[in-house]
């Protein structure tokens, strides 16, 4: 067989002449698979002979192999193609993992040690902010609509290193682009004067193929050969530049990479929110459908939204602040500007571990409590002794996941990829502040915060039976049955217990106190401080005695002896006084050596039931002995101070010292005895309180625990958003009057929009999430004066009853009401509605159940409409400024009602309603899904953009626009373009936005849905497999 081929020897041979010259160009290499032959083909596209070269041996073989495909001319091509992209996208030399990293520490400390001249702007303002546009942009070809978009890079001066630090949006089909969204430096970010900012611009081919990073580029990775774009051209300048401008802008030519070819200008706009421009408007006309209106740029000065005073406690709550700037005109033609700052919160571990540690000494004060006790008969004591041992187990828990917190460093929030850790269990998801602040050319500035946080839920624990709504209803069930082993207490009694032994913590320390006092006053012979001190004992006196005012106690005890060994009842031989009877003939007691004292609980001796009705009662009557006492003791010092003082004023200071003393010797006795009064009462209310715990822990071992657990948990969750919520509000509001009034008279409305559906372990979550909410009730504020620079808040109290301090610099102190002043608690009126808007809600409505949204969203609007009662009856119809719109509520109200009632598919008019009705009422916002990210960043953006429409007349034209523009993910800066922020699942080629419905086509069929479910069915078998 003949070949058509040339053959030729490959030699290496380094001063030889060529033999022949061969064009690498449209070829392949064909390389035998031999061990023993050393020769390759070349063969031609074009037809022309194939050339057959020979090597010396095997390895030259395969070396020249590699160099001629090394050397083809499409290799090379796409060699300098990727030599080209290297060059415009400047790889950075240094490794990082978030877009807008900021610089690290040290580097900080060196720049400022080089004097780089610092912007002078306001504290807490962003450093720098400027608008982009351009003009006369030049495409590749004539015919091509160019879609663009402007990459901003930051070249640190100290060491001359370019990072990229954000993107505008893509403007779509012109040459004259003019990009909503601007740029902005936060505060803590390294910029000077000197600092140098790099413009870039592409021309993106495929709007919805493109996966723009603007994350910086690890080391060991490479940019993609081909992303869908194209480099236009690029700019420099310097930041000083731009700040001493006089008309502060700059225009720059953009030009190719060489420097040679001019392909157009930029445009860049200094912005300074509430301050703009003087002098001629800016008319920007573009030939777009989106930019077809003429958008003026007009200035007016306006007002601060609030003080400078506040920002040292607020920055201690939030950190890490990520700003974007975006400018929108409205219907009248005029710019209108939207600072979006997300930031981080500091309490995200703060409140947990606070809660954990008061867990810690609730628990340690019960095992102890169980312990005192005393003897009990043998089927108690081993119950007792099982207890005992579950709880130093769950105590152990507690201390270990306290001591795990306090290692964390790092970030100051959960991710969601960290929801099933275990030693983060108790800390919310993603809890930020998502703030926009709206600085409209004809309007007052306006803030809009939404608190974000992942749905507070056990996900350690998992949802297998479902969550805290299911599990306690199911275990209160199963108490009921426990039969002979234990006594049944309520939920209600139950609750009530630990209100008496968290009264006796509390009051029983600050009697004593208060007695001291008065000894203290009586010594030193000073008739004002007795009284005084007469005064707060007596208060806290009768608060202690009516804590035990309740049946509970007395069953209590009579149970508590049925379980001494060898119990002996007795039933009283003489009609029992009433403990009002007791109270009312206190007065008539001689002397306080009448009272009988009682001994402890009998253990083998009969039993009085009346016994406790006694003990009681001699609290009040040695505290009557006591105020008696001071009476007769003041009485006679004026009557011999007015006799003594005008014959003898010498006499009358002698008869002083005397009477002194004879205060303190008549009182001692007295006060003594109302202490050991107060103490027998203590110990037998204290045993039989402890006794009803031990009950209530006894049948249930151990799910009562993991419940207690799951629901501090959730809880925890639930606490520290509300924490954040409460103090960004409390700062927010601080110079406005009517919400301060509204504080401390009626409360604060706390809206919840969950965005959950009913479907799998998403319904355990919300069963989660509802109880925990629900828990926020029984949480009260506090707003104290802070007497240090640490202004994070203090948390006192216990589980079902907590008191969240508040500190506050002295000067923003003076600006509340003298009620909050002075120490008013106040009070919280969580609600929740949930509407599931997934395609697994698709599946719950089709072919599940939805009961449970729809009893959580009437519950809670039976509480909105109580809230809005109180409103009404406690508020001046003056007080408020949206205090006009009282029938727009009411229709808001009646409005909501129907649309629960109606029951409609993924209703999310009741989200709409719920949020407006809530910012109506100066309530605070939260949105919530599974973990704070898609779904909660589509609902929260479709929020704002509607906000601006109906509230700061967006232009109609642009209020799809602006949706993309606070949706896109190019421009967001920090997400890694393979993450999924839903699933945590590797993607590539993501589009940039999410919409709410991302199986809408699944909706059109119900035959594509079934299908769709069998497909998935299938794949779910095969991974397990």
């Amino acid at each position: 067989m003949v070949k058509n081929y040339r053959r030729l020897i490959m030699r290496m041979v380094m001063s030889s002449e060529a033999s022949e010259v061969v064009i690498l160009e449209r070829c392949w290499i064909v390389e035998f698979r031999s061990k023993t032959d050393v020769s390759i083909v070349l063969k031609f596209q074009s037809g022309e002979p194939d050339l057959y070269l020979e090597a010396a041996s095997k390895p030259d073989c395969e070396s020249w192999a590699v160099a001629l495909g090394e050397a083809n001319s499409e290799g090379l091509q796409n060699k300098i193609q990727q030599l080209r992209r290297l060059i415009m996208e400047i790889k950075e030399e240094r490794s990082s993992d978030e877009a807008r990293q900021f610089l690290p520490s040290s580097q900080v400390d060196s720049l400022g040690e080089l004097q780089f001249t610092s912007i002078q702007r306001i504290a807490n303002e962003p450093k720098l902010e400027f608008s982009l546009a351009c003009k006369d942009l030049v495409a590749a070809t004539r015919d091509r609509k160019l879609n663009t978009f402007i990459q901003v890079s930051v070249v640190h001066p100290a060491e001359h290193i370019l990072t990229r630090y954000s993107s505008t949006e893509i403007v779509e089909g012109t040459r004259d682009p003019l990009f909503l969204t601007g740029v902005t430096f936060p505060p803590e970010y390294p910029i000077y004067e000197e600092t140098k900012i790099k413009l870039t611009v592409y021309d993106v081919k495929d709007k919805s193929q493109d996966t723009v990073r603007t994350s910086v580029l690890p080391d060991h990775k490479e940019p993609r050969a081909d992303v869908g774009r194209s480099f236009l051209g690029c700019t420099t300048f310097r930041v000083g530049d731009l700040v001493k401008s006089k008309e502060q802008q700059l225009t720059l030519t953009l030009r190719t990479s060489d420097g040679g070819k001019t392909v157009g200008t930029i445009e860049v706009n200094l912005v300074k929110m509430g301050e703009l421009e003087d002098g001629e408007t800016d008319h920007i006309t573009t030939d777009t459908q989106d930019q077809k209106c003429a958008l003026v740029r007009e200035c007016t000065a306006t007002e601060g939204i609030s003080g400078k005073d506040n920002l040292p406690s607020l920055n201690a709550v939030l950190k890490n602040p990520i700003c974007k700037l975006y400018r929108f005109p409205t219907s009248d033609n005029k710019w209108m500007r939207i600072r979006e700052q997300m930031a981080e919160t500091t309490l995200s571990f703060h409140v947990p571990k606070e809660l954990i540690n008061l867990h810690i000494k609730e628990d340690m004060r019960r095992n102890q409590e169980l312990k005192d006790l005393g003897e009990l008969a043998p089927h108690w004591d081993n119950m007792r002794r099982s207890v005992i041992a579950h709880c130093d187990q769950m105590l152990s828990m507690y201390q270990d996941t306290l001591a795990e917190l306090g290692k964390h460093t790092g970030s100051s929030f959960k991710s969601s990829c960290s929801k099933g850790e275990k030693t983060l269990e108790f800390i919310p998801i993603n809890l930020h502040l998502q703030r926009m602040h709206v600085h409209s050319p004809r309007l007052k500035d306006a803030l809009y915060d939404v608190i974000t946080v992942g749905a507070p839920a056990a996900h350690f624990q998992g949802f297998k039976n479902g969550g805290l709504r299911k599990l306690l209803s199911k275990f209160e069930a199963e108490r009921r049955n426990t039969g002979y082993q234990c006594i049944y207490y309520s939920p209600e009694n139950t609750a009530k217990a630990k209100e008496v032994l968290s009264n006796i913590n509390h009051l029983q320390p600050l009697i004593s106190s208060h007695a001291d006092l008065l000894l203290n006053s009586a010594s030193q012979h000073s008739p004002d401080s007795l009284k005084n001190s007469l005064k707060m004992l007596s208060e806290k006196t009768e608060l202690f005695v009516h804590a035990f005012k309740d049946q509970l106690v007395r069953s209590a005890l009579l149970a508590l002896y049925t379980a001494r060994p060898g119990c002996v009842l007795k039933k009283p031989a003489v009609p029992r006084n009433t403990a009002e009877e007791g109270g009312d003939d206190l007065q008539h007691q001689d002397h306080p050596s009448q009272i009988k004292r009682q001994d402890s609980i009998p253990h083998h001796s009969e039993y009085d039931e009346e016994e406790w009705d006694r003990v009681w009662a001699n609290v009040g009557k040695s505290l009557n002995c006591v105020i008696a006492m001071v009476d007769r003791l003041l009485e006679k010092d004026n009557i011999s101070h007015i006799k003594e003082g005008e014959n003898d004023p010498s006499a009358a200071d002698c008869k002083l010292l005397h009477t002194g003393s004879d205060w303190y010797e008549q009182l001692y006795p007295l006060v003594i005895t109302l202490k050991d009064c107060m103490g027998e009462v203590v110990t037998r209310a204290k045993q039989s309180m402890a006794f009803v715990l031990l009950q209530e822990l006894a049948c249930g071992l151990p799910q009562c625990l993991m419940l207690t657990l799951r629901r501090d948990i959730v809880f925890s969750q639930a606490l520290a958003g509300l924490v954040c919520g409460f103090i960004i509000k409390l700062h927010t509001g601080l110079h406005d009057q009517g919400f301060l009034q509204q504080l401390h008279t009626v409360g604060l409305l706390v809206q919840y929009e969950g965005l959950l559906s009913t479907y799998s372990e998403e319904a355990g979550m919300l069963e989660d999430m509802a109880v925990g909410i629900s828990d926020l009730q029984k949480v009260m504020f506090k707003v104290i004066e802070a007497k240090s620079e640490d202004f994070l808040p203090i948390i006192t109290g216990r589980r079902e009853h907590y008191i969240i301090e508040v500190q506050l610099p002295a000067k923003m102190f003076e600006l509340l009401p003298q009620e909050i002043k002075e120490g008013k608690l106040l009070r919280m009126y969580p609600v929740l509605f949930n509407v599931g808007i997934n395609e697994q809600q698709t599946l719950a409505e089709r072919f599940g159940d939805t009961t449970l949204q729809e009893n959580i969203n009437q519950e809670n609007l039976e509480l909105l409409k109580e809230y809005y009662k109180l409103f009404t009856e406690k508020m001046p119809p003056d007080c408020l400024p949206h205090f006009q719109e009282q029938n727009d509520l009411k229709g808001l109200l009646e409005n909501l009602h129907q649309n629960i009632q109606a029951k409609k598919r993924k209703n999310v008019e009741i989200m709409w309603l719920a949020a407006t009705i809530c910012r109506k009422l100066n309530g605070v916002r939260f949105t919530c899904c599974k973990s704070a990210k898609d779904r909660t960043s589509m609902s929260v953006t479709l929020e704002q953009c509607s906000i601006l429409r109906d509230e700061h007349q967006l232009h109609k034209d642009f209020f799809i626009r602006a949706l993309d523009c606070m949706r896109s993910r190019q421009t967001q800066g920090a997400l890694n373009e393979s993450d999924d922020p839903e699933t945590g699942c590797l993607t590539d080629n993501k589009p940039t936005s999410r919409h709410f419905y991302p199986v809408a086509l699944l909706l059109v069929s119900s035959h594509l849905l079934v299908v769709w479910l069998i497909l998935s069915l299938a794949l779910l078998l095969a991974k397990y497999q």
